[in-house]
């Protein structure tokens, strides 16, 4: 079927998260709150680690990397939601949805590699200590975050070409709050199996190369801490790197989840609760991780406040005239 003599579909109708109206109101609220937290708390860790001497080492390069991702991850999804609760008609043109599922594919597939970069970068600093600065010198980073970059970039063109070079021409209701790949081949009037096995290759690939990179990694962490003979050595090795494993956990859950469970168990509902966790809960919950559970975050970010709080007494008793209360600062 190659819908040559069909009318094609020029924009989708995107369902939601669930079809009872009173609850509309409620789920605005609570997504507001929650994208509000996503984009302060990242954007915030970003500017914290460029402004911070202190934290201008590799794995807060990754870290700083890793909320950009999540900044943009999360707003490719959650603004169109949020509209969408307070719209009559939740439509999406054509384009606007390959654009947004573009998006949608090349920042999670940058942040799935980024994280096992990352766990890469743990495995270097705690097993190798002695070679780690030579290893992970500014350009391999570098290096290492276009790649991720890069191969988000590859991956979201190659299924988003294979899933909109398909013909559209019936039903345009997804069974979804965006645009993902599986409700959108739901409707191709074309044969979908070829998209579909590209899909899950892809999809199983990238996700089996990366926990497998992640596992080999975190194997050899916990063989050298176990190795490690004083308590505190143990425990401050476990520390730089237990935020990234909570966070490997909760995206890689998720993930996994979604693209490897059983067909026979695959079920729409499901689908959505745990793509609310992984495109509005994870981002958000990420910045906070690395915040609240690492002390040299803390520090920084004590020191940065108290020296914008310095900065703006020194500019307002300048405008005021007061020259002898930036004495004792300056």
């Amino acid at each position: 079927m190659d819908g040559e003599n069909c009318t094609k579909v020029t924009e989708f109708l995107l369902l939601g998260i669930t079809d009872l109206p009173y609850l509309h109101g409620i789920l605005f609220l609570i997504f507001l709150v929650m994208y509000t937290v996503t984009v302060v708390g990242n954007i915030g860790i970003v500017l914290l680690i460029r402004l911070s001497p202190q934290l201008q080492t590799p794995m807060y390069f990754f870290i700083g990397n890793l909320s950009l991702v999540d900044l943009c991850y999360s707003s490719v999804i959650t603004p169109k939601m949020l509209v969408n609760f307070l719209a009559e008609k939740n439509t999406i043109l054509f384009h606007t949805c390959a654009v947004q599922l573009f998006a949608f594919a090349h920042f999670g597939t940058t942040e799935c590699v980024l994280l096992t970069v990352m766990a890469y970068d743990r495995y270097m600093a705690i097993c190798h200590p002695l070679t780690y600065t030579m290893s992970m010198t500014q350009r391999i980073c570098i290096q290492l975050v276009f790649g991720a970059f890069l191969c988000g970039l590859l991956n979201s063109a190659l299924n988003v070409a294979g899933t909109f070079r398909l013909s559209y021409c019936g039903p345009n209701e997804i069974q979804h709050f965006y645009c993902d790949f599986l409700p959108i081949l739901d409707l191709a009037y074309s044969d979908t199996f070829a998209s579909k096995l590209v899909l899950f290759i892809c999809a199983d690939f990238l996700t089996m190369s990366a926990v497998s990179v992640i596992v080999a990694s975190y194997v050899s962490i916990i063989r050298r801490i176990l190795a490690i003979r004083s308590t505190d050595g143990r425990l401050k090795a476990f520390s730089t790197c237990s935020s990234h494993f909570t966070c490997v956990i909760l995206f890689y859950g998720t993930i996994l989840f979604m693209y490897l469970r059983p067909t026979s168990s695959y079920s729409r509902d499901e689908d959505r609760v745990a793509s609310v966790l992984y495109t509005v809960v994870i981002p958000m919950l990420n910045p906070l991780i690395y915040s609240l559970r690492n002390k040299e975050v803390k520090h920084a970010f004590g020191r940065t406040l108290h020296k914008g709080c310095d900065h703006l007494r020194i500019l307002v008793c300048s405008l005021l005239g007061l020259g002898f209360c930036t004495s004792d600062i300056l």
